[in-house]
């Protein structure tokens, strides 16, 4: 009788079923989850934290953040990452309240001055904005407010880029937005690479023993890092042009005029169906029938379009239960604090006249909460195994 083998299993591809469950004894294998979740579920976030600037909040929503990232994160260099948003973050709610106080504005007489700078004169046509003059603990805590609401989109744009490897999402896309979702992946991309450019770096200094601290180290870490970029721009330029990006397949000129057409109309409609549906004077075509209109131009277009080019995906990534559930947790968050139902909208936003503690809604908490389910729902991500296991790994398979 013929000797069998056995393939290794792979955290991703066990070899059985009956492996697999007993290796995950009874629970869930580690995989990593479609990039597409993590991507609804962080833009269904950051629409929540649009529409408050309640501090207690918004602190909670980095609060969530900073768990989901923890315990979801994988091992990639750019998954570490997420500390430099936060460092960002801290950055833009400086500068906000930087400029706020400089660029002093609206102080009114029951303001509380924390202290005075020295006002320059402005001229007749700079009406309206005084450069120095008093400070306020008014304008102060509103300039912090409106940065920590920038701050929070900002971290929920870096959890996704975290958690989510958006290479992986072009799978998915339509043939039409192929070329175009190439270009937003190498958008996007660029902080991870710059992060990971610098971790690098950073472990080469170290490496040979590099003292220089702060700003004398600038330089040694900007140069490489610039050099990396470039280089790889090359290198993505080189593989671009090998795999015929840019062609235009078996798509005639007429085919592309009508799925441009068809694609730029879609747009408007989708345009004007929004603006009909936030503004209550409009008309009602402009609503929701628009809307509709637009939403099924634009399918119409992405089908004709899809036809230029068949691209197939090795391995494409499944869209499962938890996939369902991380979306929705992003979903439901954004739909709460939208509907304002159980509370009233100025807990959402409340006033710094006169100055008091912020309320805590239930709901928008709830809403919150909800979404830092996601931290449980998701599977956790297949871990990369180190050099030794790997080693042994090869010396169990050799002595077979």
């Amino acid at each position: 009788m013929p000797a069998t083998t056995e393939t290794p299993a792979t955290p991703d591809h066990p070899a059985t079923p009956e492996r697999a469950r007993a290796q995950a004894g009874g629970r869930r294998l580690p995989r990593t989850l479609h990039p597409v979740a993590w991507w609804l579920w962080a833009i269904g976030l950051a629409t929540a934290v649009s529409r408050t600037t309640n501090p207690l909040l918004l602190a909670l929503v980095l609060a969530v953040l900073g768990w989901v990232v923890t315990a979801r994160r994988g091992d990639s260099p750019w998954a570490r990452g997420f500390r430099y948003y936060l460092w960002l973050a801290l950055t833009v709610v400086a500068i906000r309240v930087v400029f706020r106080s400089v660029f002093a504005s609206g102080i009114t007489p029951t303001d509380h001055i924390l202290f005075t700078l020295p006002q320059l004169p402005t001229p007749h046509w700079y009406a309206g904005i005084a450069i120095g003059g008093p400070v306020s603990l008014e304008a102060t805590l509103s300039a912090a407010t409106d940065g920590l609401r920038l701050a929070c989109l900002l971290c929920c744009i870096g959890a996704a880029n975290t958690l989510a490897n958006p290479k992986r999402a072009l799978r998915v896309l339509p043939g039409a937005l192929y070329e175009l979702g190439v270009a937003v992946t190498v958008s996007i991309s660029v902080a991870p690479q710059l992060i990971e450019s610098v971790q690098r770096v950073g472990r080469a200094r170290r490496l040979r023993a590099g003292d220089a601290r702060g700003l004398r180290a600038l330089r040694g870490i900007a140069v490489p890092v610039i050099e990396d970029a470039l280089e790889r721009s090359l290198h993505l330029a080189a593989a671009m042009d090998s795999r015929g990006y840019g062609r235009a397949g078996t798509a005639t000129r007429r085919s592309r005029r009508i799925t441009g057409a068809l694609l730029l109309l879609g747009l408007l409609g989708l345009c004007a169906g929004v603006y009909g549906l936030l503004d209550g004077t409009a008309p009602k075509a402009l609503g929701l029938p628009a809307l509709l209109a637009g939403s099924l131009l634009c399918c119409a277009g992405l089908a004709l379009g899809s036809r230029r080019v068949r691209r197939t995906s090795y391995r494409p990534d499944p869209w499962r239960l938890p996939e369902w559930l991380v979306a929705g947790c992003g979903v439901v968050a954004a739909v709460l604090l939208f509907v304002t139902a159980g509370y009233s909208a100025t807990e959402l936003n409340p006033s710094l006249y006169p100055l008091s503690w912020p309320t805590l809604p239930l709901v928008p908490v709830a809403a919150i909460l909800i979404a830092g389910t996601a931290g449980f729902t998701a599977p956790p991500p297949a871990a990369r195994p180190s050099r030794a296991g790997r080693d042994r790994t090869l010396r169990t398979e050799g002595a077979r």
